[in-house]
């Protein structure tokens, strides 16, 4: 669609969806409990990185002064305040879940993390504002399928530019959040609208970096933030997602305004097409050819002294965002082909304990990734760029060559994770800073969650 001829319909589609979003059906509440538990473990497992501490230490020192809990340091601060710290431990480890395409033109990558920028607000203003727990998941679903619209129908050039969606579109997300669960009216959610427009940022430059979670901690407190100011009478364009110079022109580039207006919840997308649930937490265009690798290396009982070299053929939609061939610290790890199928070829894993600056510049590591190699494959990429598709060859010392085609990975719809597999991943986040018991606690009370008459016994057990 040409960007002048938009009207303002998204703007205003957003706006009632937020004003009527109310109780949305039992699959769809189910599975925003399954997110919100995979989204507690990432953040909780995310707090204890040197990002997430710094920010902690700054909001600490700023003497930010609420009621809302950063996430296991114990700490009290402004909705916005525990937004940014709790949102950015939530992307820290890029562990936490992707909005999946629903049609070839949308790149998988393209699109956000949902989770993170709607739980870290819809948890930071519950707590301060006492709702029932049903009343916030209510706000974390209205949070997460607003920023799943708005992704979906943004022009790709937005990402492909060189924006970062879970930065830019999940700050809207966080507002919606923010809005239902401070209940502002019409004209109060157009202005926490237009100041999200303003606020939203973010760049794929800096992927690798500590700036990269910060996007997801940023757009929580965006998020909060204009809402809050809404609320106090500050005022913003009132149709700013749309015309010449709103959001979706200026950032955006445009918009497909048939996959937002009266889609809002027709279907929700946490159901269809969903979301999926990483088992790395690494970059999610890497995990199927990383799946692919470990199905290998298990089928055939391979171990490394086997292997003389990996040969991973894809488009330029996987290789380029996992640009770095000699990752050199655990963050530029998370966007390295060569380091997660070494870590698989090595260990048969790839998790919170391997992604480390030590691990990544250990001597067999090195050697590992010496025999890992990335091939720009044509045909690979003409079949498109909705799936993350590549095929990983797998050549071992006497010559013979085992192939797979790679296109999904576990924990998407396709291939569903079971509850004891999500379980087993929280777990093993959390258990980085809480022991069992505790850990027990956590998963019974957010599955609990709808019937709770506050959030606050949740956020007193993290």
């Amino acid at each position: 669609m040409n960007v002048l001829e938009m009207s303002s319909t998204i703007t205003m589609e957003i706006v009632d969806y937020i004003l009527m979003a109310d109780s949305p059906p039992v699959e769809v509440r189910q599975k925003a409990v399954e997110h919100i538990i995979d989204g507690v473990g990432v953040i909780l497992a995310g707090s204890r990185t040197g990002c997430a501490q710094k920010l902690a230490d700054f909001v600490r020192v700023k003497g930010s002064l609420g009621s809302s809990t950063l996430l296991r340091f114990g700490l009290k601060a402004h909705p916005s305040d525990a937004a940014l710290v709790n949102g950015t431990s939530g992307h820290a480890d890029d562990y936490d879940d992707t909005q999946l395409s629903t049609s070839p033109d949308r790149i998988y990558g393209l699109l956000t993390h949902p989770t993170v920028p709607a739980l870290a607000a819809a948890l930071a203003v519950a707590e301060d504002v006492k709702c029932s727990g049903a009343k916030f998941l209510d706000a974390f679903i209205a949070g997460f399928e607003v920023e799943c619209k708005i992704a979906e129908a943004v022009n790709p050039e937005h990402y492909m530019r060189g924006f970062h969606t879970t930065g830019t579109v999940g700050a809207f997300g966080a507002c919606a959040a923010s809005c239902k669960l401070l209940k502002l009216d019409e004209e109060s959610i157009r202005h926490a609208l237009g100041i999200t427009a303003s606020l939203s940022s973010g760049i794929r430059a800096n992927f690798g970096t500590m700036t990269k979670p910060l996007h997801a901690g940023m757009a929580a407190s965006n998020g909060v933030g204009a809402a809050t100011l809404a609320e106090r009478g500050f005022t913003a364009d009132r149709n700013a997602l749309d015309g010449r110079w709103g959001f979706m022109s200026i950032l955006g580039h445009g918009a497909d305004t048939e996959r937002i207006v009266g889609k809002l919840g027709r279907p929700y997308s946490i159901v269809e097409p969903g979301a999926s649930i990483k088992m790395y937490p690494c970059g999610s265009l890497g995990q199927p050819s990383m799946d692919a690798l470990l199905e290998i290396m298990l089928n055939e009982d391979l171990r490394p002294r086997d292997v003389r070299e990996v040969r991973v053929r894809a488009g330029p939609n996987i290789l380029e965002p996992l640009r770095y061939q000699r990752p050199v610290s655990g963050l530029e790890a998370k966007f390295s082909l060569n380091f997660g199928l070494a870590s698989i070829l090595l260990w048969r894993r790839a998790g919170l304990h391997e992604y480390t600056t030590e691990v990544v510049n250990s001597p067999e590591v090195v050697e590992a990734m010496g025999k890992i190699k990335t091939v720009l494959d044509s045909e690979v990429a003409d079949m498109g760029t909705d799936k993350m598709r590549s095929i990983v060859e797998v050549e071992l010392q006497d010559g013979k060559i085992l192939s797979r085609f790679a296109d999904t990975a576990r924990g998407t719809p396709e291939k569903p994770i079971s509850k004891e597999e999500l379980d087993e991943k929280f777990r093993d986040c959390v258990s980085l800073v809480f022991e069992e018991e505790r850990i027990r606690r956590i998963l019974e009370t957010i599955r609990g969650i709808e019937g709770a008459s506050g959030v606050g016994e949740l956020t007193a057990l993290l």
